[in-house]
């Protein structure tokens, strides 16, 4: 594990491979690993500089002090950790690294912090590739969902509303096919009460980034998985309308957690549309 600091808190990272780099952002509560099986089978066929860090207030990375108070107005006292905190933390991390563009994957909350990206420094992106990740914000029965997660967790902890995500995010027939999988995931999800808050009243308030789809000048890969009840195809197809193209896919038999469900399927998109977007 490798370290960082952004705005005061110790971040960690990963880096494997040699190669083009590219950037991997983990979906909550995940930590980096979660993209682990996924960038074995990735480096078999291709070089790539995997840059996989750990989300603040995820993994080994600290949450940090200071995060706004107020913002998510269901739940007026509840911490927020914005995408932009995120996209700030990513972009300090290219700074330490000493690398000025990459590609870039990101799954469910990493997505939405590429949108954040998209916004502030598209110039620092050479290709954004989104998994069971979307740019519409949060509906209203989304945000009520929130507010009840950030009481549970409050109430009774973690364990039971991470027992509940194992279930709910990974796809029926990856739970029926590899039950193991379940247990695998589960005990990556170490997040802190205080941050799952944070997380929670952070995706509420998230931006509506779907008219930033159209300042995507660079190659665009939209995977989505086929049992994700949380991000849908049809949601993920707004992608298409990146004026740089984009590479769209469908996993029929993936839920959420698509690379980790089917690392062998999303390596080998990801390794076509990469040699692609290369050129």
């Amino acid at each position: 594990m490798k370290w960082y600091e952004s705005g005061g808190a110790k971040l960690a990272f990963e880096e494997m491979g040699e190669g083009m780099p590219v950037v991997f952002l983990h979906p909550t509560p995940l930590d980096h690993d979660y993209w682990r099986p996924m960038i074995e089978r990735l480096h078999e066929v291709q070089g790539v500089r995997a840059i996989v860090p750990d989300l603040r207030g995820h993994g080994a990375s600290e949450l940090g002090e200071g995060l706004p108070v107020g913002e998510f107005a269901e739940v007026e006292d509840a911490p927020v950790l914005t995408m932009e905190r995120l996209g700030t933390d990513v972009l300090a991390l290219m700074d330490h690294l000493g690398i000025q563009e990459a590609y870039f994957a990101g799954c469910s909350i990493g997505g939405y912090v590429l949108m954040e990206l998209v916004r502030r420094t598209p110039e620092r992106m050479k290709g954004l590739a989104f998994v069971c990740s979307k740019a519409q914000p949060d509906a209203a029965a989304n945000r009520v969902k929130r507010k009840a997660n950030i009481e549970q967790v409050r109430a009774e902890g973690t364990d039971k509303f991470f027992d509940g995500l194992a279930q709910s995010l990974i796809g029926g027939t990856t739970r029926s096919a590899r039950p193991e999988i379940v247990g695998e995931l589960r005990g990556r999800m170490t997040v802190s009460a205080e941050a799952a808050v944070a997380v929670q009243a952070g995706l509420a308030v998230r931006p509506d980034s779907v008219r930033d789809i159209a300042a995507i000048r660079v190659p665009v890969l939209a995977i989505a998985g086929g049992e994700d009840a949380g991000v849908t195809a049809a949601e993920m197809e707004a992608f298409k309308g990146a004026p740089g193209g984009c590479d769209f896919h469908v996993i029929e038999d993936a839920g959420h957690f698509a690379a980790y469900e089917r690392p062998d399927v999303v390596a080998g998109i990801f390794s076509k549309w990469l040699g692609r977007a290369a050129g």
